[in-house]
């Protein structure tokens, strides 16, 4: 019975401890659905934001290739799983723009 509660607590501080991080997340990247494949500082389905961020470090053009693959999609950057298209149509430029900018601003 004591290793149940005890587990139980673990499972509850580990669930405060991910939603706490998913806070940190901009809206917009909620709002994309961004959240469903990627977290700031683990893999999920997609690369951690930060991984993501360190590979564009210094990269002058990075900003545009990823408001790019954000839009149009993609696959074989980050393994074989595919990133599908999140802005077909071309509405949502400003929000992509938004996320993008957030992402590369955490590898300082």
């Amino acid at each position: 019975m004591k290793s149940i509660l005890v587990s139980m607590i673990a499972a509850a501080g580990l669930m405060v401890a991910g939603s706490a991080m998913a806070t940190d997340m901009p809206a917009v990247a909620k709002k994309l659905n961004c959240t469903a494949c990627h977290a700031i500082d683990k893999k999920v389905v997609g690369p951690a934001w930060m991984d993501v961020s360190k590979k564009y470090k210094g990269d002058a053009s990075a900003e545009a290739k990823l408001i790019t693959k954000v839009s149009k999609g993609g696959s074989g950057a980050w393994g074989s799983m595919p990133m599908p298209a999140n802005d077909a149509g071309g509405t949502k430029q400003a929000e992509i723009k938004e996320a993008v900018t957030f992402i590369l601003g955490l590898a300082k």
